[in-house]
């Protein structure tokens, strides 16, 4: 299958000499001859450097950073395509999406993707797929202040996206993927939702999905959503106890209704087939 415009993916690495290669041969084996693999790294210090140097077809640089954010906006800076993908250094993408991804990007009114993804172990092991939502109660550009629904390694956009000066903000360490969908959606661009999986998303000890899980990381989690919150809202939350605890029910509420709608249509959609077959 011949493939026409050219799709850049970007990597942010750091020491992840275990797992980087995957996501180097899940690039190169999607059988989609226009591409770039742009990875920035923060000058690991294990076996990732040797591994780069094997690849001959890499755009790569390998120097001190500030944090995954820098290498991300670094990358960005370099890419030359006409859709761009954030892969990180430990997921890996499915078999066969990219004609996928430049199919759905050749629709006019569509300026951005995103699909599911499934969760695996450090041995690539299945744990559980993740169901991506397409849309919420409230609008996808309200909830996109408080929920990253979209799944990073799943997101392709158009390269026209960057023309309206959307960038990663360096002052976000954890939510750097909430801001950067959120500014889209802040800028009234299309972000459709593909029913089918885009890639794997692996689960292990030095990954920032785990490390989210206490307090502490919390309450900086919740420092940023109010800092994302404010940028692209007219009203403005209060950096004190006050603008803490409503950010903090505002997203509780969305989470639980969004998760009891979401079941009642599995349902619903569940018992449609079976009365109508």
């Amino acid at each position: 299958m011949k493939s026409s415009r050219k799709i850049s993916i970007i990597t942010p690495s750091y020491n992840q000499g275990n797992f980087i290669e995957d996501a180097i041969i899940s690039v190169m084996k999607q059988g989609y001859s226009n591409y770039e693999h742009i990875i920035v790294d923060g000058g690991s210090t294990d076996e990732t450097l040797s591994i780069l140097r094997k690849y001959p077809h890499l755009i790569w640089i390998s120097e001190k950073d500030k944090g995954q954010t820098d290498a991300l906006q670094k990358a960005l800076q370099k890419v030359s395509g006409d859709i761009i993908g954030w892969l990180n250094a430990d997921d890996y993408y499915d078999k066969n999406i990219f004609f996928k991804v430049e199919k759905e990007l050749n629709i006019e009114n569509v300026d951005a993707i995103y699909a599911n993804l499934k969760y695996v172990d450090i041995n690539k092991l299945l744990i559980r797929e993740r169901i991506s939502k397409s849309s919420y109660f409230l609008s996808n550009k309200f909830v996109s202040k408080f929920i990253c629904f979209i799944p990073s390694t799943t997101f392709f956009f158009k390269r026209e996206i960057l023309n309206e000066k959307i960038y990663f903000d360096k002052n976000i360490n954890f939510g750097m993927d909430k801001d950067f969908f959120a500014n889209i959606y802040h800028n009234n661009f299309k972000i459709k939702k593909i029913e089918t999986n885009f890639a794997f998303f692996r689960l292990h000890e030095n990954n920032k999905f785990e490390h989210k899980r206490n307090i502490n990381n919390l309450i900086n989690d919740t420092k940023e959503g109010i800092l994302i919150y404010n940028k692209y809202s007219k009203l403005k939350l209060p950096k004190n106890i006050f603008g803490f605890t409503t950010y903090l029910v505002i997203r509780f509420f969305i989470k639980i209704l969004g998760f009891l709608i979401f079941n009642f249509s599995k349902k619903k959609l569940k018992y449609e087939n079976i009365t109508s077959s």
